[in-house]
């Protein structure tokens, strides 16, 4: 994959706040993270806590260069939102995956990957790979 044509990478969260801040968190360990388009999924319409299929299809579109779409989230409902989104088969784009990652770690890992050029196997590989990071 050129750095030309980067998978994309979505956040939802149940809080903007916290997807845009594990957002700007990726791409500041990424190196800034220019090439890989990165967007925040998080919280509802009016900006209450909670999960939006309207905002997490508007993210995926912004991110989509051709290259495919990882999509991250925190728990719960943005799991069951994102699994229906896909299930509709036509609101997101095409290749776009739901990755089983935890969300801060994986982020990071998803968007240090894919600013590398690699394809969305390797990113969700990358982002999946963050369970086993161990702290102590």
């Amino acid at each position: 994959m050129s750095d030309d044509n980067p998978v994309g990478i979505v956040l939802v969260s149940h809080s903007a706040e916290v997807a845009a801040s594990v957002a700007e968190l990726a791409k500041g360990l990424a190196g800034g993270g220019t090439s890989v388009p990165v967007a925040a999924a998080g919280g509802t319409e009016g900006g209450g806590l909670g999960t939006s299929s309207e905002l997490i299809a508007a993210a995926a579109a912004s991110v989509d260069r051709g290259a495919g779409v990882a999509v991250l989230t925190d728990l719960g409902s943005a799991v069951l939102t994102v699994k229906a989104l896909l299930a509709e088969g036509d609101e997101l784009p095409d290749n776009t995956r739901l990755v089983d990652a935890p969300f801060v770690e994986g982020a990071v890992a998803a968007v240090v990957t894919a600013s590398t050029g690699a394809d969305l196997a390797a990113v969700e590989a990358a982002a999946a790979e963050a369970y086993t990071y161990r702290k102590v």
